[in-house]
């Protein structure tokens, strides 16, 4: 059976649904993956995050490797034991934390040399190491290794940084091949804002047929006009029938704009960082709890929501969790756009289905812009 499979296109615009089959179930697309960086999700559990209806996280290879280690993850039996979920989970090779590293690395033909964050020690990725520690954790859906260029680049070092990615694209695919699985492999499209360089990278990766593809190098300081641009552009680039993932990028309407453009799956830290900031997610737009109007308001988050924190809990008590420094404010604001998240995607798909998404996706940015709340 296929790892992806596209079921309906919107008569509309560019979105579609389908499903994605792993070893470990099916997921209905779009589909939204809360990061899981270091095998958490931060301050929510696992059954918090299933009640949610979440059936994807995203981990981090880089913060996997450095702690806990390769020995203790092989020695629980693989990450889905360790972390204690038993659905699908897909795994970010760490390019992208080493590479922010900057003076902390170096980068050469065979991999990139880098020394730990958490106590200087050094240590060695190479395309095909990343590729077996992620056989190893027993990730789903894998990421290679590739080369992560903040904006503005010049175009000289882009093109050989393209050069890279693809060259470590070809010896990951090669490692992997090696392996009889259900894993599936992507490939990364990076070219920065240049239309030629994503062009060429998305070209050549096809052309070694991966698993899936995912959009690389966006949202890393570009203004939102140039993010739209490029993901617009690069999505058309990538063939129909394989998933196509947009790494990293995810206020609400950037992930409605990117289905719009045809995009499948999405991960962001923006539900849990901002929530741990005390800012919550809601239809009629975005609140901060911190802000003295909410200390007397003992409505719920959201009076449609029906999410635990939801149903339990008052914008003025949380308020005042915030304010004393109490954890469970955090914890309950995460869960809550977290939520949040996950029922935006579902009624996006639903939309999909019923060739009605541009109308959905206009009635939503109506009202997350008019800040009623």
């Amino acid at each position: 059976m296929s790892f992806f499979v596209v079921e309906h296109k919107d008569s509309g615009s560019k979105a579609r649904s389908g499903r994605l089959l792993t070893g470990h179930g099916e997921t209905a697309t779009p589909v939204f993956m809360p990061v899981a960086t270091q095998a958490a999700v931060k301050t929510v559990s696992n059954r918090e995050l299933e009640a949610c209806g979440v059936e994807i996280l995203i981990c981090n290879v880089y913060h996997m490797y450095m702690r806990p280690g390769k020995e203790i993850i092989e020695k629980a039996g693989g990450l889905h034991d360790f972390m204690g979920w038993e659905k699908t989970i897909t795994t970010d090779s760490g390019g992208f934390q080493v590479f922010s590293l900057a003076d902390l690395r170096e980068i050469r033909e065979e991999g990139v040399e880098f020394r730990s964050h958490i106590d200087g020690s050094r240590h060695f990725f190479t395309p095909e190491s990343v590729v077996d520690f992620q056989l190893m954790l027993g990730s789903d859906i894998m990421m290679p290794l590739d080369e992560c260029v903040h904006y503005p680049a010049e175009r000289r070092y882009v093109e050989d940084s393209v050069d890279l990615t693809l060259r470590w694209a070809g010896r990951s695919k090669a490692q992997f091949a090696r392996h009889h699985g259900r894993s599936v492999l992507f490939g990364i499209v990076q070219g920065s804002t240049y239309h030629d360089l994503r062009e060429r990278c998305a070209r050549e990766l096809v052309d070694m047929d991966m698993g899936g593809y995912a959009i690389g190098g966006i949202g890393v300081g570009e203004p939102v006009e140039l993010i739209d641009e490029m993901v617009e552009y690069t999505a058309s680039l990538l063939p129909e029938d394989r998933v196509r993932y947009l790494m990293g990028v995810g206020t609400p309407p950037d992930v409605l704009k990117a289905i719009s453009s045809g995009i499948d799956m999405f991960d962001c830290v923006v539900p849990t960082r901002n929530g741990r900031n005390g800012q919550a997610f809601t239809f009629s737009g975005e609140m901060q709890l911190r802000n003295a109007p909410f200390k007397d308001d003992f409505r719920p988050i959201d009076p449609m929501c029906d999410c635990f924190t939801c149903k339990h809990y008052s914008r003025g008590y949380i308020r005042h969790l915030l304010n004393a420094g109490e954890l469970l404010a955090l914890r309950l604001i995460s869960l809550h756009n977290i939520h949040f998240y996950v029922t935006l995607i579902k009624l996006s798909r639903a939309a999909i289905r019923e060739n009605r998404f541009s109308g959905f996706r206009r009635q939503f940015e109506e009202k997350y812009r008019s800040g009623i709340i």
